[in-house]
């Protein structure tokens, strides 16, 4: 039977592959790979350096044009439905067209498949379909979550306190709520600009975690926020693209600055 393996590759470095992962590449036959534009080809890049260093010949390269997500309807979640949806097209063609019948397909997805990705939901979508017959494994990988916390030396958790893990849209529609400790993924508004106290909470930000291109800001919110704001836009503009996250913390109140009299 066909057999695809989801492979998490990190979050950008080339040594965040794990061995699991290494021995993964070195298992399929066929790589497919999703091409996301002249502007994100670092992003298919790095897959094809992987395969070219831990793949074991004969294997295949199959590319596929990765279809485009309406960003401007106020619709988000029929957006992202019907782009899943199209993408499941192009996975269901993949697999039928281009995997034999006892042969090991991979798909190589940034980060962590089981976070805030969509590769599982969409093969998932592909069996479901009834069209083609697979199995699949998924290998971990190393998140964004993973590197930013390494990369600012501090842990994700604190003693006897909850880690929350959301979307800067749902920071801008509820708020931090009661949330110590705040992981904060896919933001494009800059929610943390509006939190309702910013001296309440420091933040440890990072983009292209991992790359050459890596930043890092760390501080309270509100000194570092608009420093935060200027540099992503300057880096969006130089490279076209941006994969960016953070984290949250609530500082407590006996450490918080006394307000300007």
């Amino acid at each position: 039977m066909k057999r695809i393996l989801i492979i998490g590759i990190g979050a950008g470095n080339p040594d965040h592959l794990t061995l699991q992962a290494v021995k993964a590449i070195a298992a399929a036959d066929v790589f497919f790979i999703l091409d996301k534009g002249e502007v994100k080809h670092d992003l298919v890049q790095l897959r094809q350096d992987l395969v070219d260093a831990h793949a074991r010949a004969p294997y295949r390269l199959v590319e596929a044009r990765d279809p485009d997500r309406d960003r401007t309807t106020p619709a988000y979640a029929g957006a992202v439905e019907d782009w899943r949806s199209r993408r499941a097209d192009i996975y269901e063609r993949l697999v039928r067209d281009e995997l034999g019948d006892d042969e090991t397909g991979a798909f190589l997805v940034w980060g962590d498949p089981s976070l805030y990705d969509s590769t599982l939901a969409i093969v998932e979508e592909v069996l479901d379909r009834g069209t083609v017959r697979f199995e699949y494994d998924v290998v971990p990988g190393i998140s964004s979550v993973s590197a930013l916390a390494a990369r600012h030396r501090t842990s994700l958790t604190q003693v006897a306190r909850p880690l929350h893990i959301t979307t800067g849209r749902r920071l801008s529609e509820e708020g931090p709520g009661g949330s110590d400790d705040i992981v904060v993924m896919l933001d494009a508004r800059h929610a943390f600009t509006s939190l309702p106290d910013p001296t309440g909470f420091e933040i440890y930000w990072g983009a292209y975690l991992g790359t050459p291109d890596e930043i890092l800001v760390a501080g309270p919110v509100a000194e570092v926020a608009d420093r935060i704001r200027d540099v992503r836009a300057e880096a969006r503009e130089r490279k076209g693209w941006i994969m960016d996250t953070y984290l949250l913390r609530r500082v407590p109140r006996a450490e918080r600055p006394e307000p300007p009299s």
